[in-house]
């Protein structure tokens, strides 16, 4: 490959800072990602890192001050970086410098240091590239751990020795797992061994940052390369020790279990190729999680486990905490998949108008992202029944637009209210009021009354007299 990369640095804001840098005479650099996604024309990022020898920050006002409208630079003096946004593009600036790290802490201690210092401190050889943006060697491609090379043999591999690179920064770990995945790349086999005997380093990550990369990794287009390769290195049992409970295959007396580690992540890239909702991807991940608490052999069934949608829907409560994920609206769509998981399983072999108003009535409006989960649910290598189970989803589809738009049951709101019932039968806020409302749900959930008010108000008059209830004339 070329060593000047002039075609990378196109953008004018590249000359403004290569400006800002001969006036304050620095040596400067565009350094990591940016460069890295422009070799392997994966399209430039909009994130740009840009080291100073020297200081970033006085780096950075130069440059804002140099740019029409003078952008506002935001400082993080504790850090000695600067950032600024111009065009759509945001830009960081760093000085060039040497770290060292305590034993407890990813955070280092910094001091000033050459580019090659700051080479050295860079996590993996393809994000350490750096590009010239001094005026007389402006786009010359700086690569002292051959990069290059990884890069075109797609491989992730430390510029130092990899127990050095991860000890000190354990959340290295989980990024080589991420480009790997992302890139479909393959990371070194020294650095994997690494990667696995300092797995448990990574206890000092807070889990913030953690679960960061893990959407990452979920959001590529094969997640389960990279759930394979925390596997595989012992970091997912620090992360997801359900999910690691879930793998194996148990026998009791000629009958086994499908494992359903293996199977989940077989789940997950199929609906990566469906949808890029992050919090239907998590419901996949974790779908079958209460599986492993509730597995029985049972002699005359087999292996059962039974309400594990409903053990699972509560350990994802428990998961999302532990993780400081989200507890919002995010985390009870998770639960809700989890929990009904399986309804359209069930549903698939007996497609009854009941059934299938009372699974739009619990699903409201994920009714669509529940069933794209039950189709990625389907991992069968047999062909015949592939298409079966296929076909019956495609069935519960066909039910769910039919009854819908006969039915309306989708956010169902009773076409009598509680308002109307206490007038009718002058009655004060009380228990029959709850009961009259749930036989009028029920009733047009079984199909015996029409969604409608004046069959619901008929009903509703025929229940309050069985319940004993004068209506008020």
């Amino acid at each position: 490959m070329q060593s000047n990369h002039k075609s990378a640095l196109e953008h004018p804001v590249f000359r403004v800072i290569s400006k800002a840098a001969e006036q304050l005479q620095l040596e400067t650099y565009v350094i990591g990602g940016y460069v890295r996604d422009h070799i392997l024309q994966r399209g430039n990022a909009k994130d740009i890192d840009v080291v100073a020898v020297g200081s970033g920050i006085a780096l950075a006002k130069k440059v804002s001050e140099l740019l029409p409208g003078t952008p506002k630079v935001s400082v993080f003096k504790t850090y000695g970086t600067a950032m600024l946004k111009t065009g759509g593009i945001e830009l960081e600036f760093v000085g060039a410098r040497k770290e060292s790290y305590a034993e407890n802490s990813r955070n280092p201690a910094v001091e000033n240091g050459t580019l090659q210092d700051d080479q050295n401190r860079r996590d993996f050889t393809i994000n350490a590239l750096a590009l010239s943006l001094n005026d007389a060697s402006f786009g010359d491609l700086l690569d002292p751990f051959d990069g290059i090379q990884d890069l075109q043999d797609k491989i992730i591999r430390t510029p130092l020795d990899p127990d050095i690179t991860y000890s000190d920064d354990p959340l290295r770990m989980l990024r080589a797992i991420r480009f790997a995945t992302q890139l479909d790349f393959v990371i070194e086999k020294e650095s994997l061994a690494s990667i696995t005997r300092n797995a448990d380093r990574i206890k000092i990550i807070s889990k913030e940052r953690i679960v960061d990369e893990i959407n990452k990794i979920l959001m590529a287009p094969v997640p389960s390369k990279g759930f394979a390769l925390l596997h595989k290195t012992n970091l997912l049992q620090h992360i997801f020790p359900e999910l690691v409970a879930l793998q194996g295959i148990e026998e009791k007396e000629g009958q086994r279990h499908k494992d359903n580690f293996w199977h989940t992540l077989e789940v997950v890239d199929n609906i990566a190729e469906t949808t890029d909702n992050p919090w239907l991807r998590w419901a996949a991940l974790l779908h079958d999680i209460g599986k492993a608490p509730t597995k029985r052999f049972d002699k005359k069934i087999g292996w059962t486990f039974h309400a594990h949608e409903f053990v699972g829907s509560k350990m994802v409560f428990k998961l999302f905490k532990r993780l400081k994920m989200p507890l919002n609206d995010k985390m009870k769509f998770v639960q809700k998949m989890v929990l009904m998981s399986s309804r359209p399983i069930v549903l698939a072999s007996d497609v009854t108008d009941s059934a299938v108003r009372r699974l739009v009535f619990d699903a409201g409006d994920y009714v669509e992202d529940l069933m794209t989960l039950c189709e990625a649910d389907i991992t069968t290598k047999n062909p015949k029944k592939f298409r079966k189970y296929h076909n019956n989803f495609q069935k519960v589809r066909d039910k769910i637009v039919e009854v819908e738009e006969r039915d309306h049951i989708r956010n169902f709101q009773p076409p009598v209210s509680g308002e109307e019932i206490m007038k009718t039968f002058n009655l004060k806020p009380s228990r029959e009021i709850g009961m009259i409302k749930d036989a009028i749900k029920e009733a047009i959930l079984e199909g015996d009354i029409p969604n409608e008010y004046e069959a619901a108000h008929t009903f509703m008059l025929k229940k309050g007299i069985d319940l004993g209830l004068t209506p008020v004339k």
